[in-house]
C-alpha cells in the first residue's frame, strides 16, 4: 500500500485522485493536516503552481505529497480562464457563479458553437522532503456547452463536453470521466513513478 498526501483541502478532489489511483494506494489531504493552512497560488503557470504546494507540504509533512493545479481554457477567451480557474468570478465565488460569468462572457463575444473549443488542463507534482520528484501533466480536448447540464463532479464539469461525446462531465458517470479526465491523465502517469519509487526502482 503506497501512502500520498494531496495538498488540497477539496474533498472532492481527493476521492476523485483515490478513485484514479485505486487500491494500491491511500491517499489522505491537507483536512487530515489541520495544522498546515491552504498554500497560496503565485506561480504563472499549473506547473508552477502544482510544484510551489508539492515542495511546501512535502517540507512539513513526513510523506509522499502530491499537488495539482488545472483549470479550463477556452480558445475564445484567449485560454481564459486558466490558472485563475478557481478565481475567475471573484475569491469567494460558488460554482454556479463561476460558470455563469464564462457563459456570459462567451454571450458577450458572441462565441458560436464551433468557436467554443476548450480543454481542461492539470499538472501534478510529486514531491518529499521538500525535492520535487517530478511533473506530470494531462489534457482533454472538448467544448463549452450552452448551459450546464448534470449534477455529477465540480467545477466547471456540468458545462465542459469532452470530445467524442455528447453529455458534460457533470452528466457523464464517474467511472468514464475517470477515465478520460485532465487529472486521471496526469495521475495514470504518476501512479507508474510512484510504484518504482515504493520498490526502489
Amino acid at each position: 500500500m503506497i501512502e500520498l498526501v494531496v495538498a488540497t483541502h477539496n474533498a472532492h478532489k481527493t476521492r476523485e485522485i483515490q478513485h484514479i489511483l485505486g487500491p494500491d494506494f491511500t491517499v489522505r489531504d491537507l483536512g487530515a493536516h489541520p495544522e498546515l493552512s491552504e498554500i497560496h497560488e503565485s506561480g504563472t503557470s499549473f506547473e508552477e503552481n502544482a510544484t510551489l504546494k508539492a515542495l511546501v507540504a512535502s517540507g512539513q509533512l513526513p510523506a509522499l505529497v502530491i499537488a495539482d493545479d488545472s483549470g479550463l481554457e477556452v480558445d475564445a477567451l484567449g485560454g481564459a480562464p486558466g490558472i485563475y480557474s478557481a478565481r475567475y468570478a471573484g475569491l469567494n465565488a460558488t460554482e454556479e457563479e463561476k460558470i455563469g460569468k464564462l457563459l456570459r462572457e462567451l454571450a458577450r463575444i458572441g462565441a458560436t458553437d464551433t468557436a467554443r473549443g476548450a480543454r481542461f488542463r492539470c499538472v501534478v507534482a510529486l514531491a518529499r522532503e521538500g525535492n520535487l520528484l517530478g511533473t506530470y501533466e494531462g489534457i482533454v480536448e472538448g467544448r463549452i456547452a450552452d448551459e450546464p447540464r448534470g449534477d455529477s463532479g465540480f467545477g466547471y464539469d456540468p458545462i465542459f463536453v469532452p470530445e467524442g461525446f455528447e453529455q458534460t462531465f457533470g452528466e457523464l458517470p464517474s467511472e468514464v470521466k475517470n477515465a478520460i479526465s485532465h487529472r486521471a491523465k496526469a495521475i495514470r502517469a504518476l501512479a507508474d513513478r510512484l510504484r518504482r519509487l515504493e520498490f526502489g526502482d
